[in-house]
């Protein structure tokens, strides 16, 4: 059984579920609109250029859950699945998905956007283990904050560690598959990595250290 961790957005998913959830309470008035796109763009654009404050993206990720009754969240995220994230499902990363479960292997999502909004569609995969940036609650209510280390860039790979240690599994035999050079720490800390539809940064990185560069778009 060989473990492979799978990143989740712009990898499994044709697009980004994160940015896409902050299109998506804008357009349902949860936030000032036009203020919350200029923000969600800005720290979109800090991510691709490897300059994200993941602190400072998180709480303004998690400031929307604040605002709704916990009943009236999940309705929300139940839309927000099926109107724009199920488009967004690759199917030849469903397929990749289920070519390691049929060989039995243990795959595991790991990502940088919020549990939140990404364990539903963990669960749209068939994949149980999830690590993620968890949002703290309070007596039921979100509170604004994340609990522990967020799973970004070296974050990932110390949520990583801390599972093994409590799983049991192990990085033998091990595969990951990312399209961002912010993973390279990830990809690094397996014994199979694989550069997904890449950014052209982490394309670079593998190409020169002959990692596998593969597409689930084509």
């Amino acid at each position: 059984m060989a473990l492979t961790i799978f990143d989740l957005d712009d990898t499994l998913l044709g697009g980004d579920s994160d940015n896409a959830w902050g299109e998506f309470v804008a357009d349902r008035g949860v936030v000032d609109a036009e203020e919350h796109r200029r923000r969600n763009a800005q720290f979109f654009a800090d991510y691709k250029r490897g300059d994200l404050d993941i602190m400072a993206y998180l709480r303004f990720a998690c400031e929307p859950l604040t605002r709704l009754e916990p009943d009236d969240l999940l309705q929300l995220r139940d839309e927000f699945v099926q109107q724009r994230v199920l488009p967004m499902v690759l199917p030849k990363a469903r397929s990749l998905v289920e070519l390691h479960v049929d060989r039995g292997d243990f795959p595991i999502i790991v990502t940088a956007t919020i549990a939140f909004i990404t364990r539903p569609i963990a669960e749209h995969f068939g994949v149980d283990t999830l690590i993620a940036p968890e949002p703290e609650q309070v007596d039921g209510r979100f509170t604004g904050e994340i609990v522990g280390v967020p799973s970004f860039r070296e974050g990932k790979v110390t949520r990583i560690r801390e599972w093994l240690k409590q799983s049991g599994h192990s990085l033998e035999g091990s595969y990951c598959y990312s399209d961002s050079h912010n993973d390279v720490p990830m990809l690094e800390l397996v014994s199979y990595p694989h550069a997904v539809d890449p950014d052209p940064r982490l394309k670079s990185i593998a190409e020169a250290r002959q990692w596998p560069v593969i597409s689930l778009r084509d």
